[in-house]
């Protein structure tokens, strides 16, 4: 069974906690995650797993994570495109450097609708994190009015578009493909539609930044993932891993997300 995907990319399987949590419950829940990958004799060089906990919980992970020498990744849910100044509430990237954080999350949908963010603002902060040695996963996505009027892949392409052109060549970044219309939804999208989209994602890439970088870049699929279907993702040849929302929350579902190669050939 190979241990990386087309192309020789290492898959990543991510969990978004988004706002649950709190510092106390992180190490518990991390120290709990790494038992149960040691149980499965998980390797981590054929599947990368990391944990995108709230700010206020960052500095108690990286002490375990690194007292321990746990292999799990950890990063942050957004991050600032100013890196520093008078902007109150906002986490500057060399802050989630100094942390340790592997990973930033840029661009989730609950940015872009809540929060307003542009995807000019979304470049900034890819820029900001890319910067600061933060590799940046930026998050793309249609709704289910953009799927109706204009297909799957026009609005994600378009979003990554403005992201690339802040990124240098050589830079490492990931891309995660979110259904709007399937984020908590329970209904995810079907493992054709995820390849249609991250097929049209990577030649993008190829296209502003060459083919090597299409070839080495990531692209993982997000969106109503659990246990029971992520197999079918995993198999197809431009998706990479996965960004894991509500299923990240449960020990045991997460951690059979990230088993997939064991508990279902794939």
């Amino acid at each position: 069974m190979a241990s990386v995907t087309t192309g020789g990319r290492t898959p990543l399987i991510a969990g978004n906690w988004k706002m649950n949590l709190n510092h106390l419950q992180a190490i518990a829940f991390v120290q709990k995650l790494a038992w149960s990958l040691k149980d499965a004799r998980h390797d981590f060089g054929a599947v990368e797993v990391a944990v995108f906990p709230p700010f206020t919980d960052l500095r108690s992970v990286q002490t375990l994570v690194s007292g321990d020498k746990l292999q799990i990744a950890y990063g942050a849910q957004d991050v600032s495109q100013h890196a520093s100044g008078a902007f109150t509430g906002e986490i500057a990237a060399p802050f989630l450097a100094q942390l340790d954080c592997a990973y930033v999350i840029i661009g989730h949908s609950e940015r872009r609708t809540l929060h307003g963010e542009t995807d000019e603002i979304v470049a900034a902060k890819t820029a900001a994190a890319i910067g600061a040695g933060v590799v940046p996963l930026i998050c793309v996505g249609e709704t289910a009015e953009d799927l109706e009027t204009r297909g799957a892949s026009a609005v994600p392409v378009a979003q990554l578009k403005v992201a690339l052109a802040s990124i240098p060549k050589g830079s490492d970044f990931v891309v995660a493909y979110e259904p709007v219309w399937a984020i908590g939804s329970g209904q995810a999208a079907t493992p054709e539609q995820a390849q249609q989209v991250a097929k049209a994602l990577r030649d993008t890439i190829a296209e502003h930044l060459g083919d090597e970088a299409a070839a080495a870049t990531r692209i993982l699929y997000g969106g109503s993932v659990k246990a029971d279907n992520i197999a079918g993702f995993m198999r197809q040849a431009d998706v990479d891993g996965a960004l894991v929302g509500g299923a990240s929350l449960d020990v045991e579902g997460f951690s059979a997300i990230a088993r997939y190669q064991k508990h279902v050939g794939v």
